[in-house]
């Protein structure tokens, strides 16, 4: 009896950490998902998101980034370069 109730506990346990990571969820298509589509030479992206069947289309202002439009199914975003460190860390 008790080793049911452990075996249960580990396989609640391993479903709540692959729902909580959110690959599987992106991966599926249940929610949004973006890719970058083009690198600049100033190091900036253009991101290309996509909604899922349970999201919308994920939102990249949070990150800094500013909405090109809409072409399709895909959103356009311009995001900035990221913040490099140099070879001393600093």
């Amino acid at each position: 009896m008790l080793t049911r109730i452990v075996v249960a506990g580990v396989v609640i346990l391993a479903l709540m950490l692959v729902i909580k990571d959110g690959r599987v969820m992106r991966d599926t298509g249940l929610t949004g998902s973006c890719a970058a589509a083009k690198t600049y030479p100033d190091g900036s992206q253009l991101e290309a998101c996509t909604a899922g069947k349970l999201a919308g289309r994920p939102s990249l202002t949070g990150q800094g980034c500013t909405s090109t439009g809409l072409a399709g199914t895909y959103e356009y975003w311009r995001c900035p370069a990221g913040v490099e460190s140099g070879p001393n860390g600093n």
